[in-house]
């Protein structure tokens, strides 16, 4: 069980990435599944767009995509981010890069614990989730 994170052919690094492994190993624990093998690819929007056209058939730019390997309680996945389009979008937001970067990587681990965002419900549910994991990682 491990939580890795990869750059591909990206100048951003993670800061503090022994806390944010930490941290989402509490995430995990704390949603009741148990940490398998976890992996964050950090990639630029063509990349992230290549693999949206060939598994997803998607043919536009995202910031995530999660690939969901878990079994039973295990969570096990891959969450790419395309560090272009977290930038833009934190630009947008008037976020700070870092916090942004950390939202989406929290929203691909609750996709793989369960979560969805298909409807306006389900929307205001995972962002509160967002919301509540971001404000613990910064009391920690």
């Amino acid at each position: 069980m491990s939580i890795n994170v990869y750059y591909d052919n990206v100048k951003f690094r993670i800061k503090e990435i022994k806390r944010v492994k930490e941290f989402f190993n509490k995430v995990i624990k704390n949603e009741k599944v148990h940490c398998g093998d976890l992996n964050f690819i950090f990639t630029s929007d063509e990349s992230l767009l290549e693999i949206n056209q060939s598994f997803l058939r998607h043919n536009y730019f995202t910031d995530v995509i999660t690939f969901n390997y878990c079994e039973k309680m295990k969570l096990n996945g891959e969450i790419y981010i395309s560090i272009d389009s977290v930038r833009r979008n934190a630009k947008e937001l008037k976020e700070k890069v870092n916090d942004e970067i950390l939202r989406v990587m929290i929203h691909g681990v609750l996709h793989l614990i369960g979560y969805d965002d298909k409807t306006e419900v389900e929307k205001i549910k995972i962002r509160e989730k967002e919301n509540y994991w971001i404000e613990q990682f910064y009391k920690a």
